[in-house]
């Protein structure tokens, strides 16, 4: 591992991960991939162990709702998304609190809306609730407060949402957990044989112009979204990282080199 990974990770104290909804939701049958939250946990377990603090922002509750209802319409209007996604809420937290369970850590809930992250008093708010969850040893799961978010005032991804998380926290590190390795040179799907950038000090028009048209059935927006993430984190001060995070321990990896593109 290069002297420049070494140190970010070593010096990394408060770290926000962000778990997409192609990752956390099973392709298959729609419902949580056990084994996918499970890694994610035990090396959650392993940064807590490195005195690190750590703060989650997971996807997954419109695609959980859909499947608790047996809803399969691409269609929906914004109350029924909201109303499905408050159904796939209660899965996924609960999901975590009992994959979190098997290493002793505790969670607690946070769901924050475009105008929260964006008003001083609320996001004042809610860093002051981040700082009591971590003071108690616990993990707060935050995702987009669906139920009330109009299509005007959200985020529409949870990838600017992390950032914007990362941002109000004072994170030192965003680690966006996704179905890929990180940023290739092109569409790794459509050109296998496609280079992965190790490195982004400068998000620039061709790097913006290769993260377009990149995403998958179960997430919103692909790597452009991601790009734009990247943007506000480094603007925070907030280096960034995207790895694949299907793989086995995929955050440790990263202490031992493994694929994925760092943005500092």
């Amino acid at each position: 591992m290069d002297t420049f990974k070494k140190n970010l990770m070593h010096s990394s104290n408060r770290i926000v991960i962000k778990v997409g909804s192609s990752l956390l939701v099973n392709s298959q049958d729609s419902f949580i991939d056990k084994k996918a939250i499970n890694n994610i946990c035990k090396d959650i377990n392993f940064l807590i162990s490195q005195s690190k603090e750590i703060l989650v922002v997971s996807s997954g509750a419109l695609a959980l709702g859909k499947k608790a209802l047996n809803i399969t319409e691409l269609n929906l209007k914004i109350t029924e998304k909201q109303a499905i996604s408050s159904i796939g809420q209660i899965l996924m937290i609960n999901s975590w609190r009992e994959a979190l369970s098997k290493y002793k850590i505790s969670c607690g809930q946070i769901l924050l809306t475009h105008f929260d992250a964006e008003t001083r008093r609320s996001s004042i708010n809610a860093r002051n609730t981040i700082e009591a969850l971590l003071k108690l040893n616990s993990i707060a799961i935050i995702n987009e407060n669906d139920t009330i978010a109009t299509k005007e005032l959200r985020y529409g991804d949870n990838d600017q949402l992390a950032a914007r998380v990362a941002q109000l926290a004072s994170a030192d590190l965003l680690i966006v957990l996704s179905d890929v390795d990180g940023l290739f040179e092109s569409n790794p799907v459509k050109h296998p044989k496609a280079k992965l950038i190790e490195k982004v000090k400068t998000i620039d028009s061709r790097i913006e112009k290769i993260s377009e048209n990149t995403s998958s059935s179960n997430s919103v927006g692909g790597m452009e979204t991601k790009i734009k993430a990247a943007k506000i984190s480094l603007a925070a001060g907030c280096n960034m990282v995207i790895t694949k995070g299907s793989s086995v321990s995929p955050i440790k990896k990263l202490y031992k080199n493994g694929k994925a593109t760092w943005f500092f």
